[in-house]
């Protein structure tokens, strides 16, 4: 399974001729003629900088498929139908502190915080650069760092806060936990900064690089997970009213060339991790499924949802009915796919969340309405309650999102509702289920890390 589940990164590095390694003395430049920069020189020219950042792209892609299935099987969206043993771990809420998927899942976010790290020291020293492309290149690796601690935080909880760059390794080796309140802080503030310096204008072809209404978006979810529903919708908003970006019709909203996209990360053929693993031949089990009881959610009178229609397969397999996940149509070969990470179907129900938190419910029922109409649905009853249109709206964002970098496990997580939705479906469910386990490696190197409730030894 592994094999499957990598099968596209390796060949992701679209547009990157430089990436940061692991090493803190250079830079590995993947074109040809092989050779090294040295990471003071990476930041002299705006070609060789601007190859930097692209390389945190490409180490994002590794995190692509990890952070959508492993948060799914934890949640009740994605079904894992094969039998690797750690990754039935997570579909049965049963993980051990020595998973090495949730200790490899822990490594490739770090590393790629320790890279952005790297560049956004690089850069603020570097006084060779272009101003404009400087402020550019700072907007998009805040906005990566922000991002990825987005998904530790969430993950794992408290987390150590790690900012500094190479050179200071061994200092933050022993960091311990930092609140999530303050890592918040520290996502907030870095959105704040890419919003400021990211311009409207996309760099570039197909959305692949992050703008200013990235930036927005991002920091709307932000807001939605602190519950301050004021400025959730003030970002929402920034976005809807946006003139470049649509709702197109649920057949073609996952192409890399569609209205909807906000932020999408580029492959090298045109094919997803997503589709290489969700979509399979006849006969053949796919390894992720969508849960027959979401399937099962999905309203068919007056008329069907047609993300049901569009967005899921029936498939039969030795008498078995399985429900492929059919968001993304191409599996191999190539195609015009690439990893979706932000669209505009999201900003729509951040903000109707929000009104509705803030008894705006005209508001959010016109929002929520807004996707349902997408879908081919009718609109919401006008007499429903705040309680009821939340509801709604949750329900909207499971039918929405499935399958889709974790949105379902965030949801219940961070509306406490996960154990009164899981624990019926999952037989050995504990409420403190709701985090993962800080990885028992990580533990051993750093004695200034605690554990989670629940994975002690």
């Amino acid at each position: 399974m592994k094999s499957i589940l990598h099968k596209h990164i390796v060949s992701a590095a679209i547009g990157a001729t430089f990436v940061l390694t692991t090493s803190c003395e250079k830079f590995v430049e993947l074109g040809a003629p092989p050779t090294q920069v040295l990471s003071e020189e990476a930041f002299l020219t705006d070609a060789s900088a601007r190859s930097v950042i692209l390389g945190l792209y490409v180490s994002g892609v590794g995190n692509v498929g990890t952070t959508t299935f492993y948060s799914g099987m934890a949640a009740d969206d994605v079904q894992y139908n094969a039998a690797d043993a750690g990754l039935l771990e997570f579909a049965n809420n049963g993980l051990l502190n020595t998973n090495s998927y949730v200790n490899n899942l822990w490594g490739s976010l770090y590393q790629l915080v320790k890279n952005t790290n790297n560049s956004i020291i690089g850069l603020e020293k570097s006084a060779s650069l272009t101003p404009a492309v400087k402020e550019q290149l700072l907007g998009e690796a805040k906005f990566m760092r922000a991002y990825t601690y987005l998904y530790l935080v969430n993950l794992y909880g408290d987390v150590p806060l790690h900012l500094l760059g190479d050179l200071e390794v061994f200092e933050q080796a022993s960091l311990g936990r930092t609140s999530t309140d303050l890592v918040y802080a520290q996502i907030i503030a870095d959105l704040i900064d890419a919003e400021s310096k990211l311009p409207v204008a996309y760099e570039g072809t197909f959305r692949a690089r992050v703008n200013k209404h990235a930036a927005s978006a991002l920091l709307a979810r932000v807001y939605l997970y602190r519950n301050d529903w004021e400025k959730a919708e003030l970002q929402a908003t920034k976005v809807l009213q946006a003139t470049e970006y649509g709702l197109p019709a649920t057949t073609s909203n996952f192409t890399n060339t569609s209205s909807e996209v906000i932020f999408q990360i580029a492959n090298l053929n045109g094919v997803t991790t997503f589709g290489a693993n969700y979509i399979t031949v006849a006969n053949v089990i796919p390894v992720y499924t969508l849960r027959d009881a979401v399937y099962e959610t999905f309203e068919t009178t007056p008329a069907i949802d047609l993300r049901r229609t569009n967005w899921t397969v029936p498939k039969t397999v030795s008498n078995k009915v399985y429900y492929a996940i059919s968001k993304y149509k191409v599996s191999a070969g190539t195609g015009n796919e690439y990893h979706i990470v932000l669209r505009l179907a999201e900003q729509y129900l951040i903000r109707a969340e929000a009104r509705a938190n803030r008894n705006n419910l005209a508001g959010a029922k016109e929002d929520t309405d807004a996707i349902r109409t997408r879908a081919g649905l009718g609109a919401l009853p006008a007499t429903l309650t705040q309680t009821q249109l939340l509801t709604a709206i949750e329900t909207e964002r499971l039918h929405e999102f499935f399958g889709e970098f974790g949105h379902r496990w965030f949801d219940l997580k961070r509306t406490g509702r996960a154990t009164a939705v899981l624990s019926p479906v999952k037989a050995d469910w504990q409420a403190t289920d709701v985090l993962f386990p800080i990885p028992n490696a990580q533990i051993l190197l750093n004695n200034n890390l605690a554990q989670n409730p629940g994975y002690e030894n």
